[in-house]
């Protein structure tokens, strides 16, 4: 039974973008993060060194946007992960209909939506990035 696929590497904004893309497992670096919430594709995080384990915590138990493959943030070596736990998580992100998956799937959606916004003239990133260029330029003319 052949329903994925797993590689090295792959162009992972073209990836992400597809709309058959229904979940996503990320060591959690930030940009990772950012091109799932702007796609609004589900996280399973498996986070491996330094601000990822921070991130991982920060998608899964703040925001409830992600299910973790293994909760292991206290440990200062490599975790192993099991096969039957990656699939434990990719079954709590994709297949099984729960109120855990639903709420992922509805906060993505609406943090995709509200990225989006953002980046539009009124937006919030719109009107910080207007504020510093006119700063710099007050800075400039004196």
């Amino acid at each position: 039974m052949n329903r994925g696929k797993v590689i090295g590497w792959a162009p992972q904004v073209a990836v992400l973008s597809h709309r058959s893309i229904g979940g996503f497992i990320t060591h959690c670096g930030w940009n990772s993060i950012l091109e799932s919430l702007w796609f609004g594709v589900p996280i399973a995080t498996w986070p491996m060194y330094a601000e990822q384990q921070v991130n991982a915590f920060e998608m899964v138990v703040d925001l409830e946007i992600a299910v973790d493959i293994k909760m292991e943030y206290r440990s200062e070596s490599p975790v192993l992960v099991t096969a039957e736990e990656i699939e434990n998580a990719i079954r709590r992100l994709m297949l099984d209909s729960t109120e855990e998956k639903d709420g992922i799937r509805k906060k993505m959606e609406e943090l995709k939506d509200k990225s989006r916004k953002a980046l539009l003239e009124g937006g919030s990133s719109y009107c910080f990035l207007e504020s510093l260029i006119n700063e710099f330029k007050d800075h400039s003319s004196n």
